[in-house]
């Protein structure tokens, strides 16, 4: 696996080892795992809106006609 990084993100990632005394690993896996729960939590509101849109009857248009 070949990962390129830009000029801007290795500066950063060489900046907070330093400040925050971890190795470059440790941030990169961290920042990964940040951004797979963000991603989930994406696919998620996807699904949930996708489904909510095939149920387009507002309450009244779905009950109607029906008794209790």
């Amino acid at each position: 696996m070949q990962i390129t990084i830009n000029d801007y993100n290795m500066e950063n990632l060489e900046t907070f080892c330093q400040i925050l005394k971890k190795d470059e690993s440790a941030i990169m896996n961290e920042a990964l795992e940040l951004y797979f729960q963000e991603q989930q939590k994406k696919l998620l509101e996807k699904n949930i809106a996708d489904e909510n849109a095939l149920t387009n009857l507002d309450y009244d248009e779905f009950w109607d006609g029906v008794e209790i």
